[in-house]
């Protein structure tokens, strides 16, 4: 192994031998802790220690790095408290999930680290949402991403080096080529000769280096990082290292044929780099010994605090406190009176604009949103308004978009994404429900994106344009659910969610959009997330519903009751999750008799749900069984009188009669 010290001075060397030697240290300890049952798991990174401390110490310590199982050098160069780590691997209060989350599962915005999650793909999208805040900031800084040799397979590293490479985001994506997606070989992970060639078809600069050579790692990210500094780019680099251990230890290394481990043993990253030094006269075995003594001490003195530290005391108020960033809703009345007609689309679109101006720190992303003003034309002129680095057309890669928007919220930023339609929401599923939906949970960042998703059937748009599922999100705790009905709650509703600092999925319906005007106030309001509204007082029967149903809802009374309105009273949810128990209790007293609706299938919908609640919460006021109806339990189809037997409309009447004549 040949090291180029270029001009570096020996206290830099030496500093990066104790860097180096730490993570190697500790895992021996981990591994002795595995088998006595301290810790629960071990992703042992042993034999390529140099990629993570080389990039770590390459960077400034305010870059973001975004790291994996087998970078502990990140989190020990970063300066993390050994009693923090300890804990953490211990499921301790003092680590970073309070129990949560184990391993390197976190991140810590003090140490500019976001940790992954075990999908492996989302956090190179999280990278580049991070890298484009700072263009947009116009900071000089650089972010890192980490991806394994197998995560190259997924999805998202396509999508996020493809977003990257086309919007000039200073980001490095390093990927660590082990050989082995746990037993996989990487012949069978890529057909490529080596995997710095797909930068060829993202137009990106690619490098491969030696990373167990951990001068080489240094001097090359190094080169780079600043480079970017000046001309923003993503760059891929891949490092070839070995796995000297299993994929974690329970997993075993009978897979790999043993000239390997004896062909890499000779390679070690740490071993390699302290004869380096002794034949420069940086190091004697004298400077060792005390440097492993001094490490040794830290190590004792940070396993002692972490056995000490309680494991955490369970709290069912707490853990749902935590789901949640912290956010105290103080509603925002219009400060004049004057009010126009407005169609449900221009009222999202008066809210979507006016939040923009509100929040200078706020992003708009999706396909076709700038200068086409997206498919329904919600953000027409945005682009003269707020300029294309604000309003930001996208590839087709929902999921890598959502990821950026978790990035931006790392970094202040508010992202508002829109999907083209709900329908396409399925190609980012795996972002919003385990990446935004748990992070605040899992170690207390927020994820401030909103995710606009027109929504619906009732067009003539088929099976891949009209679907309702919201339901898929209702069931992901973390999340908020918004759904209007009414042109005024549409606007309201939309900048009190931009308002938000956590994750909601924002559901417009499409045959709303031009179908029904109200007059509604022309400046910035707010309306309260999580409250439901009486649309019609009744005192018979209790129509529970939201969205669409809102408006059958009405057309049923005016059909069946003309002469006696007040028969029925309609309640208009707005907000799925969480959704207004207090209201729903309130109307089940009030007439003993409940349908709930929706437009979603009925099989599972969120009907199903508020229907159970009814029954063991408010049994005692009830004077018939609680009933419900949602859509056909089949796809939406294409045809116009196929359609209408799927919805629900008249199946709806029926259910009323049946009621009322209980």
């Amino acid at each position: 192994m040949k090291f180029d010290r270029k001009n570096y001075k020996d206290d830099l060397l030496l500093e990066l031998y104790k860097y180096i030697l730490k993570p190697r240290m500790i895992e021996e300890k981990m591994l002795v802790l595995l088998r006595q049952g301290r810790i629960s798991k071990w992703f042992s990174g042993i034999g390529q220690e140099a990629i993570a401390v080389g990039s770590t110490l390459a960077i400034e310590p305010d870059d973001y790095i975004l790291p994996l199982h087998r970078n502990l050098g990140v989190f020990t160069s970063r300066g993390i408290p050994l009693e923090r780590l300890f804990s953490q691997f211990q499921g301790k209060n003092l680590g970073f999930t309070k129990g949560r989350d184990r391993s390197f599962h976190f991140g810590s915005n003090e140490h500019h680290i976001v940790g992954m999650i075990s999908h492996l793909g989302p956090q190179l999208s999280v990278g580049s949402g991070i890298a484009l805040a700072n263009l947009l900031n116009h900071d000089k800084k650089v972010t890192i991403a980490y991806s394994g040799d197998g995560g190259t397979s997924e999805g998202e590293f396509h999508e996020a080096l493809n977003v990257a490479a086309v919007w000039n985001l200073p980001v490095i994506f390093m990927i660590e080529n082990n050989g082995y997606g746990l037993s996989t070989p990487v012949n069978e992970q890529y057909k490529c000769a080596w995997l710095k060639d797909k930068g060829i078809g993202y137009g990106m600069e690619a490098v491969q280096i030696d990373g167990n050579n951990l001068l080489e790692v240094y001097n090359t990210i190094r080169h780079y990082a600043n480079d970017l500094r000046q001309n923003p780019r993503p760059i891929l680099i891949e490092a070839l290292t070995f796995r000297m251990r299993g994929h974690e230890e329970a997993s075993g290394t009978k897979y790999v044929p043993k000239h390997l481990f004896e062909a890499w043993g000779k390679k070690d990253p740490v071993a390699n780099y302290e004869t380096y030094l002794k034949r420069q006269g940086v190091l004697n075995d004298h400077v060792i010994e005390d440097i492993r003594a001094a490490i040794k001490q830290e190590i004792d003195q940070g396993l002692d605090v972490a056995y000490n530290e309680p494991l955490p005391e369970a709290s069912v108020n707490q853990e749902e406190t935590d789901l949640y960033a912290p956010y105290d809703f103080r509603p925002t009345p219009p400060q004049s009176t004057v009010r126009s007609s407005r169609r449900f689309v221009d009222a999202i679109s008066d809210g979507l604009k006016q939040a923009m101006e509100k929040y200078p720190k706020s992003v708009v992303m999706g396909q076709d949103v700038a200068e086409y003003g997206g498919v329904f034309k919600i953000t027409e002129g945005f682009v003269d308004l707020f300029g294309k680095a604000r309003v930001r057309n996208t590839p087709l890669c929902e999921s890598a978009i959502v990821g950026v928007g978790l990035g931006l919220s790392v970094k202040k930023y508010k992202a508002i994404v829109e999907m083209q339609f709900a329908d396409f929401v399925t190609c980012g599923f795996n972002q919003i429900v385990n990446n935004l939906a748990k992070i605040h949970y899992r170690w207390g960042q927020n994820a401030d994106v909103v995710v606009r998703m027109p929504t619906g059937a009732g067009v003539g748009a088929g099976p891949f344009h009209s679907q309702s599922n919201e339901a898929w999100f209702f069931h992901t705790p973390g999340l908020k659910i918004v759904y209007p009905s009414s042109p005024y709650d549409a606007k309201g509703l939309l900048t009190a969610a931009i308002e938000e600092p956590n994750p909601i999925m924002y559901f417009e319906h499409k045959a709303l959009y031009r179908s029904i005007t109200e007059d509604i106030p022309d400046d910035y309001y707010t309306l309260p997330i999580g409250k439901a509204r009486v649309v019609q007082e009744g005192e018979d029967i209790s129509f529970i519903t939201y969205g669409m149903g809102v408006h059958w809802a009405r057309q049923i009374v005016a059909e069946m009751f003309p002469d006696n309105p007040e028969t029925v009273e309609i309640l208009d949810l707005r907000t799925l999750l969480p959704w207004d128990k207090e209201a729903v209790e309130a109307t089940v007293k009030k007439t003993g008799k409940v349908i709930v609706a929706h437009e979603d299938n009925i099989t599972g919908g969120i009907g199903a749900e508020i229907a159970a609640w009814i029954a063991e919460h408010c049994f005692q006021y009830l004077d018939a069984p609680v009933m419900r109806e949602g859509s056909l339990d089949t796809p939406v189809p294409f045809s116009a009188t196929l359609e209408q037997i799927y919805l629900p409309k008249e199946r709806i009447k029926e259910k009323m009669t049946t009621l009322l004549n209980f």
